[in-house]
């Protein structure tokens, strides 16, 4: 009986679909931006060869709708025996080449070299996967079928096909937009607001009035956010700054907003002014606006690394926008966290304005990843041109942020996409592990605009048109942590690129969407001019956030 169903299963397949699906499928093996794990290369692999079979099908369709002759059935059969004998040899082959393409990878990201990249493993997932969306296109076309067939008693043929394929992506469409994406994002919405509401008995409530989320805060602890309860608490103590150093240092000051503080994204911004103000932040030498990630997290390499730079006369603010994942909220509610930028920019630029320019601090924005995104967004140009903040660090940009897009089509010719260079670098540039920010004979204009990112990030570098075009970052020279053997595939890299997205903060420190604090320095010291540090000085601080 197994063996029948077997039979009836692979005769019930398209040849052509076959052919198609094993290129994409072997293709699908090849190194991409980030390491692949079994599973994630499985469900990866299922994909690809789901696809070509799709491509397959609908070469065989349009050869039949051009009335092109179907082989007769004696010749068919043993043509999908001997498609499917070759099909297996060819993924069977490239199965076990994978281990080698992925340590293509693994070598410059300095990780340990796999031995076997686990082809049966690999190979039953990726047959789950297909076998899955086979099943979901072959109900699609079922019911677009019987929906057809019933209309043609109306209305002519045509149109009822038409009308058919309507039905069954209206059908689908329901399915998982009310019951699939619905229930998915009520659940993920409930567990991210109970961990956003988690407070985890290490992280104990500030006893100094000057802290947010102490007794004299404007600001509750509980309102805070897990998010924030972290940024306000983990930060480096004045004690610990000054031993590093050997000086007097001062106690950094912190401001975090969380989302239950206030109901909208202007009251939480003027509360977070008030609470600035509060704690005499506009008397420090350097404030930093901080856009948050999705859920509300700053990421502490970034802004430990700077109180370091300054001694501790730092002051740094960030409101919560979201508790959804950065992909989630960036899905849900793309514009509230620009909405929530630009309602906090707003705000401590008009105090900071008002204040004389020789007794105010020198004001930045940061933001990593979606934080990029609203950072970015949070003012136009033509808004501060008459009193221009100082600067901005901006780290993993995602692929949709519209100033980073500009910038890296408009680069000057012969730099690389993922390390572009504009104009006389005056006002922006681009570095990497390797800090690429000295550019021999450029000058720093009133505003100094930096973006950090890694050439393997995929959240930087992903696009829609890989679907049928080669991406740019692609040509050489490559960047020094993308492997040399990446090639691109239609439709395949496309898919690559978007588990890679999915796998970015799994990636080793100082590669994919995983910024290193070493870097950070690199960058902050340029953007804020940190004078004062000797070389052998930021050299100790990066090996002991390196230990750290």
């Amino acid at each position: 009986m197994p063996h029948r169903w077997i039979v009836k299963f692979w005769t019930s397949l398209s040849a052509t679909g076959l052919y198609v699906g094993t290129l994409l499928f072997a293709a699908s093996f090849t190194p991409s931006l980030l390491p692949r794990t079994f599973t994630t290369q499985g469900i990866l692999s299922g994909a690809c060869f789901a696809a070509g079979y799709c491509i397959g099908l609908f070469g065989r369709w349009l050869a039949r709708y051009l009335e092109f002759p179907d082989p007769p059935e004696h010749v068919l059969r043993p043509i999908k025996y001997v498609s499917a004998a070759l099909c297996a040899f060819v993924a069977s082959v490239f199965l076990w080449q994978a281990a080698e393409w992925q340590n293509s990878i693994r070598v410059p990201m300095g990780l340990d070299l796999l031995d076997s990249a686990h082809p049966l493993r690999t190979g039953l997932v990726a047959a789950a996967t297909f076998i899955v969306l086979l099943f979901l296109g072959r109900l699609f076309r079922l019911i677009l079928t019987f929906t057809s067939f019933r209309l043609r008693r109306f209305i002519p043929r045509r149109v009822a096909n038409v009308l058919g394929v309507v039905v069954a992506i209206a059908l689908f469409w329901a399915v998982a937009e009310g019951i699939l994406f619905r229930f998915s994002l009520r659940a993920a919405d409930a567990s991210f607001r109970a961990y956003n509401e988690l407070i985890e008995p290490e992280i104990e409530r500030p006893a100094d009035a000057r802290k947010t989320g102490s007794a004299a805060s404007l600001i509750d602890w509980e309102d805070l956010g897990r998010a924030g309860r972290e940024f306000v608490a983990s930060g480096p103590s004045a004690a610990e700054i000054g031993s590093f150093w050997g000086v007097d240092a001062m106690e950094p000051i912190r401001v975090y907003v969380g989302l239950n503080a206030a109901e909208t994204a202007e009251e939480r911004a003027e509360l977070a002014l008030r609470e600035l103000n509060r704690t005499n932040a506009f008397e420090r030498s350097v404030l930093v606006i901080i856009t948050p990630t999705g859920t509300g997290w700053s990421d502490p390499a970034a802004i430990d690394t700077l109180e370091y730079l300054h001694d501790g006369d730092v002051a740094s603010v960030a409101v919560q926008y979201s508790y959804l994942t950065s992909w989630l909220s960036l899905l849900v509610e793309p514009d509230y966290g620009t909405e929530n930028a630009r309602a906090l920019f707003s705000a401590v630029y008009e105090r900071w304005r008002d204040l004389p320019k020789d007794r105010r601090p020198r004001l930045y924005l940061h933001g990593l990843s979606l934080g990029s995104f609203g950072s970015e967004a949070s003012t136009e140009l033509f808004e501060i041109l008459g009193d221009p903040y100082q600067g901005a660090l901006w780290s993993g940009p995602p692929f949709a942020n519209r100033m980073w897009q500009y910038v890296t089509r408009q680069r000057n010719p012969g730099s690389p996409e993922w390390l572009p260079r504009f104009r006389d670098g005056s006002y922006v540039r681009f570095t990497n592990q390797f800090n690429e920010l000295a550019i021999p004979g450029a000058v720093w204009g009133p505003m100094r605009i930096v973006y950090l990112q890694y050439a393997s990030d995929p959240v930087t570098f992903f696009e829609y048109q890989s679907l049928y075009r080669r991406p740019e970052w692609m040509n050489q020279p490559r960047g020094p942590d993308v492997s040399p053997e990446l090639r691109w595939y239609p439709v395949v890299t496309f898919l690559q690129l978007l588990v890679d997205m999915a796998l970015a903060t799994t990636a080793p420190m100082g590669h994919g969407h995983v910024y290193a604090p070493e870097h950070y320095i690199d960058a902050w010291m340029e953007v804020t001019a940190v004078n004062g540090k000797s070389g052998q000085q930021i050299q100790r601080l990066k090996e002991h956030f390196a230990i750290r």
